[in-house]
């Protein structure tokens, strides 16, 4: 029995506040064919995202051996040198490009080098944009649901594709078709999936992320306060305390109008949890600017024109780790959720479990405003949103999209697959290969009917007919 080659690629997914290291298998001789590309390693690279190196760069390599020592022996050795790596660094590292660029490229330096020096064949570290990051989610999660092609290149019958929500650490994207697909949207982008147009909404909204935005939300609460070093804070568990250095919070560039006057980066805030669910949604909701859009149906907030939401669609990343700490899973109402986090963010410090992170309450409000006040999804649409972390065993992140996209398996605009052959000519040589097989089928019978003659003419011919 011969056995099946695998080519395998890795995708460094490079965010804000930790990186991921994903490890994809394919069959060799297969390699630009659907829906057999699958995930068969994961890797949390241990310490913080890679943009927090800015003031030491050299120390972000070490971190990475111990994924990196996973992942050889995962690979076997003679397929080190043929096995691509991609590193893409999302928000935290747009961020820091435009706060320091010189920071940036020196980190992003330090990780070439790191990954020169490996055996496998490093194909460059990128910052991608926000729009890019937002359909290379948008791609994953449809490609993962079989809503592209089926394993036959024949494209399942009437099948409508997922809008993709993903909330990351400093920013947070939308990605679907929009019901008027030819309105002429400035975040919609023609991309071209197997010989079939898709036009995609998608739009990245920076510092809105679920880590800048609770700093956002920090910043604005010593804002609001009468005193400078004890500030009280209604999304943190009763009588939780916590101190942080202000540049911590104040020293982010999406905080930046924020900073006090008078900015000590080392001066310390002692924040104390108030548990209180109705001041924290109101706090969180200051975080939204719903007013830029002067109530315009096409403009929910921040004066971003979005289409209206249409369909269903998958929320992953921070959006199902939230609902998972809420204890909510599979179905459950727009009430449900809003019951859940009543309770999850009514509680103190002695009743919350030391396992689930205490900001989820920051969060939940967080999402219900985005998704509720932002992309106005109500309780009619709140179904259509599925939290899910995963298909099968691969995890549904702009990692896959990405890697598929560069490795021109299932491109975005400009990269496209080369199938066997155009859908038209395949489908006029299917019916032309058709037409042969029944011609093929009545010589055949033919060929029996003319035999069957034969055979009784000879039969009668030596038949003995007595005088």
């Amino acid at each position: 029995m011969v056995q099946r080659s695998t080519a395998y690629g890795i995708v460094i997914d490079a965010g804000s506040s930790r990186t991921t290291v994903y490890v994809y298998e394919w069959p060799a001789e297969k390699e630009n064919d659907t829906g057999v590309v699958s995930q068969t390693f994961k890797c949390n690279v241990k310490g913080p995202g890679i943009s927090s190196y800015e003031s030491n760069p050299g120390a972000l390599a070490k971190p990475f051996d111990d994924c990196l020592n996973k992942v050889k022996e995962r690979i076997p050795v003679h397929l080190h040198k043929s096995t691509s790596v991609y590193l893409g660094a999302t928000a935290g590292m747009r961020l820091l490009r435009l706060q320091n660029e010189t920071a940036a490229n020196e980190v992003l330096a330090s990780i070439q080098n790191y990954f020169r020096a490996q055996p496998f064949e490093f194909r460059g570290a990128e910052i991608i944009t926000g729009p890019e990051e937002g359909v290379y989610g948008w791609i994953t999660a449809n490609y993962l649901m079989g809503n592209f092609l089926e394993v036959t290149w024949v494209r399942p019958y009437r099948k409508e594709t997922m809008g993709a929500l993903d909330l990351g650490g400093a920013s947070t994207q939308i990605s679907f078709i929009p019901e008027d697909s030819q309105e002429n949207f400035n975040s919609t982008l023609p991309v071209k999936l197997y010989g079939y147009n898709y036009n995609v909404y998608t739009h990245s909204f920076q510092c809105y992320g679920r880590d800048e935005a609770e700093k956002r939300l920090l910043a604005l609460l010593l804002q609001k306060s009468n005193t400078g070093s004890n500030v009280d804070n209604p999304c943190y568990p009763q009588n939780y305390n916590t101190v942080l250095m202000i540049k911590y919070f104040s020293g982010s560039l999406c905080t930046q109008s924020l900073r006090p006057a008078n900015y000590y980066p080392n001066q310390l805030v002692n924040f104390h949890g108030t548990g209180d669910p109705g001041l924290c949604q109101e706090m969180v909701s200051l975080l939204f600017n719903f007013t830029a859009c002067r109530d315009r149906e096409d403009c929910p907030f921040n004066g971003i024109h979005q289409p209206k939401a249409k369909g269903n669609f998958v929320a992953f990343s921070g959006f199902y780790y939230t609902i998972n700490a809420l204890n909510l899973s599979g179905h459950f109402s727009l009430a449900e959720f809003n019951s859940s986090m009543w309770f999850f963010c009514s509680q103190s410090w002695a009743q919350v479990s030391r396992l689930v992170f205490l900001s989820y309450c920051f969060s939940a409000n967080f999402i219900y405003y985005l998704l509720v006040y932002g992309y106005n999804f109500n309780a009619e649409t709140w179904p259509q949103i599925h939290f899910q972390k995963e298909v099968g065993n691969s995890s549904i992140a702009w990692s896959l999209g990405y890697m598929l996209s560069l490795t021109n398996m299932i491109p975005a605009e400009g990269k496209l697959i080369q199938l066997p052959l155009k859908p038209s000519l395949f489908a006029g040589l299917l019916v032309f290969l058709t037409a042969m097989a029944l011609l093929c089928l009545l010589f055949l019978v033919y060929l029996c009917i003319v035999s069957h003659n034969r055979k009784n003419i000879s039969h009668v011919e030596h038949v003995f007919i007595p005088e």
